[in-house]
C-alpha cells in the first residue's frame, strides 16, 4: 500500500510544477509579443478595485461548520484529532465547536468534551459558536477565550435557524456581547444568507448591511458575510461589498462562501480585489446547514490555498499537511473529498506512481539476463523504503472516472 505521506509529497510536486508551467507559458506568450508585459497586466487586473492583500487569514470552519450536518455523529476523539492536525498546519484560526442545543444540533453535543480535550497551540484562536447568553456562559465555563454569534438578514431563516425574529437575535446579540465584553473575550460575527435564502429567496442588501453593523456596533471584531446556500455571483459579491464598504471598514470584513453553484472562488477573488483579506474555508469542503437544504459544503481550504498562491498571496498555511488532513478526514466520514485540489493532484499522483510502477515492472522483466548494475530501480521499493507501515493507510485513486477510497 501506498503511504498517504508519499502521496502528499507527489501531489505537492505536481502543485508545484503546475504553477511553473502555468507561468512558463505566460513567459513564452510574453517572448513572442514585446508589447505584453505579464506584470504589468497582472496589476492592472488586481488593480481594478484595490491591489490584492499580501497576506490572508483563513478561518477554518471544518470542525464545526463542515461537521454540524453529518448524520452520523462522529466520535468526540476524531473531533479532537481533527482539530489538533489542523493546529499543525499554520491555520490561525480553527473554528472548535458549537454551544448549541443538542437537540438542534446533535453533532455538538460533545462540544465541552471537544474544547477541552483539544490541545491548544500558541498563536491559534479556537473560537466556539454561541446562539445565547446560555450558550456563551456554557461556551465561558470550558474555556473557550473567543465566540462568534451568528444573525441572519432573512427573517424566515432566523426563525428557522435559531427561533428567533432578526431584531430579538440582534437583542441577544447584544447581551452576549456586553457579557463577553465584561470576561475579555473576543466575539466575531457571521450574518447569514448574505446572498440569497433558501425560503426568501432574494434578500436585500440594506437588511444585510443593516444586521452586519448592528453586529460591528455591539461590538464584534469582525463580520463574516455568509453565502449559505452557495448561490452568489461575483456580480451579486460585488455590489454586496460595495454596499458594505460604505457601512463597515473593509479590514472588518470576513467572507464565507459555499460552493453549491461552484461559484466560491471567483466570489472570493472578487472579494480579495476589494481588499477582503479574511476568508472562512473549510477543509476538504466538508459543510452545509440544517436549516439549508440543498446548501453544499464550504468552499474547500485546499482550493482557497492553491488559487491564492498563484496569485502570489501569503496564508501561511503548509498545503502538505494540510492535504494530509483532508484526506485522513475524509477517510473517517468515509467519503472522498470535495476539494477540487485534492481530488486532482491525488489522482495525478496516484497515476503517476502506478505509471512509474508498471514502467518499472516492463523493463525489468525484459531485463532478466542482464547483470545486476544493468538492472534499472524499482521504484516502489525505494517508496516501501521511505515509508514507514504506519503512514501506509490509504490513497485516493480513480477507477472509470470514479473516486474511490482504498484502505
Amino acid at each position: 500500500m501506498i503511504s498517504n505521506k508519499i502521496l502528499s509529497k507527489t501531489a505537492k510536486s505536481i502543485l508545484t510544477l503546475g504553477i511553473k508551467n502555468h507561468h512558463r507559458t505566460f513567459i513564452s506568450v510574453n517572448n513572442n509579443n514585446n508589447n505584453f508585459n505579464r506584470e504589468n497586466e497582472f496589476k492592472k487586473f488586481q488593480n481594478r478595485f484595490g491591489p490584492f492583500p499580501e497576506f490572508v487569514k483563513i478561518v477554518e470552519v471544518g470542525p464545526r461548520d463542515g461537521l454540524q450536518n453529518e448524520k452520523i455523529i462522529v466520535p468526540t476523539a476524531d473531533k479532537i484529532d481533527l482539530i489538533n492536525k489542523l493546529s499543525q498546519t499554520g491555520l490561525s484560526v480553527v473554528e472548535a465547536t458549537s454551544f448549541v442545543s443538542p437537540k438542534w444540533v446533535p453533532q455538538m453535543a460533545d462540544n465541552k468534551e471537544v474544547l477541552k480535550g483539544i490541545e491548544k497551540v500558541s498563536g491559534v484562536s479556537y473560537p466556539c459558536l454561541t446562539p445565547n447568553i446560555q450558550g456563551f456562559r456554557a461556551a465561558l465555563d470550558a474555556g473557550a477565550k473567543e465566540i462568534a454569534l451568528f444573525a441572519a438578514a432573512s427573517e424566515s431563516f432566523s426563525k428557522k435557524n435559531i427561533n428567533a425574529t432578526i431584531e430579538e437575535s440582534l437583542a441577544r446579540y447584544k447581551d452576549v456581547c456586553d457579557a463577553a465584553k465584561e470576561n475579555g473575550i473576543k466575539v466575531r460575527g457571521y450574518v447569514s444568507c448574505v446572498l440569497g435564502c433558501p425560503y426568501e429567496n432574494n434578500v436585500p442588501i440594506s437588511k444585510v448591511v443593516y444586521v452586519s453593523k448592528k453586529l460591528y456596533e455591539y461590538g464584534c471584531y469582525e463580520i463574516s458575510l455568509g453565502d449559505t446556500i452557495g448561490i452568489g455571483t461575483p456580480g451579486a459579491t460585488h455590489k454586496l461589498l460595495q454596499a458594505m464598504s460604505q457601512a463597515i471598514p473593509m479590514n472588518a470584513i470576513a467572507v464565507h462562501f459555499h460552493d453549491t453553484y461552484g461559484q466560491a472562488l471567483a466570489n472570493i477573488l472578487t472579494s480579495l480585489q476589494f481588499g477582503i483579506s479574511t476568508v472562512d474555508s473549510s477543509v476538504s469542503g466538508l459543510g452545509g446547514c440544517p436549516y439549508a437544504k440543498g446548501a453544499t459544503g464550504n468552499v474547500a481550504t485546499e482550493d482557497v490555498l492553491y488559487m491564492m498562491k498563484d496569485l502570489g498571496i501569503n496564508c501561511n498555511v503548509d498545503m502538505d499537511k494540510l492535504m494530509d488532513v483532508s484526506l485522513w478526514i475524509s477517510k473517517k466520514l468515509n467519503r472522498s473529498p470535495s476539494s477540487k485540489v485534492s481530488l486532482a493532484l491525488s489522482h495525478k499522483a496516484a497515476n503517476s506512481i502506478s505509471n512509474s510502477t508498471d514502467s518499472t515492472t516492463t523493463t525489468t522483466t525484459t531485463t532478466k539476463n542482464k547483470t545486476s548494475s544493468e538492472i534499472p530501480i524499482n521504484c516502489n521499493t525505494n517508496i516501501n523504503k521511505m515509508a514507514s507501515e504506519k503512514e501506509k493507510q490509504h490513497i485516493f485513486i480513480s477507477s472509470n472516472n470514479q473516486s474511490t477510497l482504498v484502505f
